[in-house]
């Protein structure tokens, strides 16, 4: 399985220079493409996004959670503040609860 991550130019750099591929996406619609066809491909398993650009498609990136078995998971951007995730209402949402 490959990991791949999406997200600002220094948020994707620090991952590549730990050996994982990504994709510098300057809008979160690109963004949004880009996971789409990432989770599309059968090697991908994880996909990391900066939470800066998950902010605003926050509900498309739930429903592709629930029909994709790639997981999709937001990590703090470089100077980020600290928020609180509702992990069981994102759960909720994904399962149609």
């Amino acid at each position: 399985m490959k990991v791949f991550t999406v997200g600002s130019k220094s948020f994707v750099t620090s991952f590549q220079l730990a050996g994982i591929a990504g994709i510098v996406s300057p809008t979160p619609e690109n963004a949004l493409d880009e996971i789409k066809k990432l989770a599309d491909d059968s090697d991908v398993g994880l996909i990391l996004v900066s939470d800066d650009i998950t902010a605003s498609i926050n509900d498309e990136l739930t429903a592709l959670r629930a029909e994709k078995s790639t997981l999709v998971f937001a990590l703090p951007a470089s100077g980020s503040e600290k928020t609180d995730v509702d992990y069981r209402l994102m759960l909720k949402k994904i399962l149609g609860v």
